[in-house]
C-alpha cells in the first residue's frame, strides 16, 4: 500500500489522501476536497483514481467529488446512511465492509459515529497498520460534535474501537491541528514532557511532509486517550468544581470536549 498525504493549504487545514496499489496503479482518493492537487498527484505518480471515499458528509470533505468523478469516472463510497447528503454516492458502507484497491490493498470500514453520525474510518491491517480517521481522531485531539454529531457516540468510538487498535497503527487524520491540540494537552497536563517535546518538534513543520503519529504516541499525547490520568481529572475539577471525585471516563471525555470547543 502506498499512501500520499496531500496538504491542501486551505483555511480549514485539510489533508486529502491517495491510497494506491503498487502493482496496478489503481488509487483510492480519500476526502479529495482539493481535486486539482489530487488529480495532479495521481498523474505525476502514474496512478488512476478509480474510487473516492468520503469519511463523512461535510462539505470540506465532499466538495471535490464532482471534479474527480468528471475527470476519472471514479465511484463515490461513503457511510450507508449518508446517501441523502452526498450527491452521486455509488456504494453505501457499513461496519466490516472491505474496500479493495487494485490487487494489494484492502481497507476495513469502521463505523465511527461522533463527529457526525454517518462517519467512517478506514483501517489497513498488516505489519504496519494504518487508520484514515477523517474528523474522528486528530493528531493529539478528537473531532468536534457541532454539526450533526454526538459526544456520547464519539466517546464510544474512542473507547470501544480506536483505543483497541494496535499500538503501531499509523494515524492519518483529515486536518492538521496538531500544534493547537498539543497546547490543549499541555493546558490539561503541564508536566506532559512527551507532548512538550513533540510540540517543539512540529512547530513550524513543513506540512507537505507532516509528522505521522502512531496510536502509541497518541496515547501519550492525546488527552482524549488519557481519561484516567490523575492530573487530567484534577485539572477538570478546577474548571468544573461540581464534578464527583470518582468521575467515570465518559464524563471526563465529555467535559474535555466541552473545554476544547472553546479553546
Amino acid at each position: 500500500m502506498i499512501v500520499k498525504q496531500i496538504w491542501t493549504a486551505n483555511p480549514y487545514r485539510n489533508f486529502n489522501y491517495l491510497v494506491a496499489c503498487s502493482q496496478t496503479g489503481e488509487a483510492l482518493a480519500i476526502d479529495p476536497l482539493d481535486s486539482a492537487r489530487c488529480l495532479q498527484t495521481a498523474k505525476e505518480e502514474g496512478w488512476e483514481i478509480t474510487q473516492i471515499l468520503n469519511t463523512h458528509e461535510h462539505f470540506d470533505h465532499i466538495g471535490g467529488n464532482q471534479a474527480v468523478v468528471e475527470a476519472t469516472g471514479a465511484k463515490v463510497l461513503a457511510h450507508a446512511k449518508a446517501a441523502s447528503a452526498i450527491p452521486g454516492m455509488f456504494r453505501g458502507l457499513i461496519a466490516g465492509d472491505v474496500i479493495k484497491v487494485g490487487k494489494t490493498v484492502e481497507l476495513e470500514v469502521l463505523d465511527t459515529p461522533g463527529h457526525t453520525l454517518c462517519h467512517v474510518c478506514l483501517l489497513a491491517h498488516g505489519d504496519q497498520p494504518a487508520l484514515f480517521s477523517g474528523d474522528t481522531l486528530f493528531n493529539a485531539g478528537a473531532g468536534n460534535c457541532h454539526n450533526g454529531g454526538n459526544v456520547k457516540a464519539l466517546f464510544q468510538t474512542f473507547s470501544q474501537q480506536l483505543n483497541r487498535l494496535p499500538e503501531n497503527t499509523r494515524i492519518y487524520p483529515g486536518h492538521d491541528y496538531i500544534e493547537n491540540n498539543l497546547r490543549f494537552t499541555l493546558n490539561r497536563e503541564p508536566d506532559n514532557q512527551t507532548a512538550a517535546d513533540l510540540l517543539q518538534q512540529v512547530s513550524g513543520q513543513d506540512v507537505n511532509h507532516a509528522l505521522v503519529t502512531t496510536l502509541q504516541t497518541e496515547r501519550e499525547i492525546n488527552t482524549f486517550f488519557r481519561l484516567g490520568q490523575t492530573r487530567v481529572k484534577a485539572q477538570l475539577r478546577v474548571d468544573f468544581p461540581d464534578l464527583p471525585a470518582d468521575m467515570d471516563e465518559e464524563t471526563v471525555f465529555t467535559r474535555l470536549r466541552e473545554l476544547r470547543n472553546r479553546w
